[in-house]
């Protein structure tokens, strides 16, 4: 098994502000205020799977309906522009679905950070992913009827056992407090969160001796952050760089040949 002095040279390595300029995240520093980033962390977030090039060039395409306005956008409510912008199994009717729904969220309430804190404080003392549900399940229960699966995809559901990667991304994004992640929440603890789950990750967590389970899902993120915690307990996601990022140059390398 890899050692914490290992482990922590590899995270000091990758976690650097040059990391931001590639990842899903950067669209987080673009936003005029608190509410704009927090809203386009979660959507970028949603997106953050298949081919990254591919997936950041819709992200363009979707903020770039907003007008630099990514708050007052979501608050008027008028997404006919969104309408032919696709990625994958996201039709424009997931998207526009997904939109509405935070149309809801923000004109009824304090937004995002109102519902994850909400869902946090009733479930506190609970697991995990029982805070994830309600986040997930008022979603659900107020998107439009037309939704097809790639809103499902988008917002997957804890209860199916899925490594719920993005929504873990997601709140590293905004608890943690680094030169990559902006730490705009605070009601949770880095402590308390879980390792965004992805092949990259898995696959080197496994090379490192850090995980056993063969399955990317769940019961591997627990695994993994468990073992992660040994090595850093008030941070152990502050390790998802040393292994995503490394398992992604490691990749890389050996499709050149080096």
């Amino acid at each position: 098994m890899i050692t914490k002095t290992e482990l922590d040279k590899l995270a000091e390595k990758y976690e650097t502000p040059d990391f931001i300029k590639d990842d899903p995240i950067q669209f987080i520093y673009k936003g005029k205020c608190k509410k704009d980033a927090e809203l386009a962390g979660f959507i970028a977030s949603t997106f953050a799977f298949g081919n990254r090039k591919m997936f950041i060039k819709t992200l363009n395409e979707i903020f770039d309906c907003c007008d630099n306005d990514l708050t007052g956008y979501i608050k008027n409510g008028d997404f006919e522009n969104l309408k032919g912008i696709y990625y994958r199994l996201y039709k424009d009717n997931d998207i526009i679905a997904m939109f509405k729904v935070l149309n809801k969220l923000y004109t009824e309430s304090d937004g995002l950070e109102e519902l994850f804190k909400t869902s946090y404080i009733v479930d506190r003392g609970e697991k995990y992913d029982h805070f994830l549900q309600k986040v997930v399940e008022y979603f659900y229960i107020n998107a439009p009827k037309n939704i097809g699966n790639g809103f499902y995809h988008m917002i997957p559901n804890p209860k199916n056992g899925g490594a719920m990667k993005k929504m873990n991304m997601f709140l590293r994004w905004v608890i943690r407090k680094s030169p990559v992640d902006i730490g705009i929440w605070s009601f949770m603890k880095p402590a308390e969160l879980y390792i965004p789950l992805d092949v990259h990750v898995a696959r080197q967590s496994r090379d490192m001796g850090l995980l056993t389970r063969k399955s990317n899902d769940y019961n591997a993120v627990k695994e993994l952050t468990e073992n992660l915690k040994k090595f850093c307990p008030e941070d152990p996601v502050k390790y998802d760089f040393a292994m995503f990022a490394f398992g992604v140059e490691s990749n890389k390398n050996k499709k050149e040949g080096v």
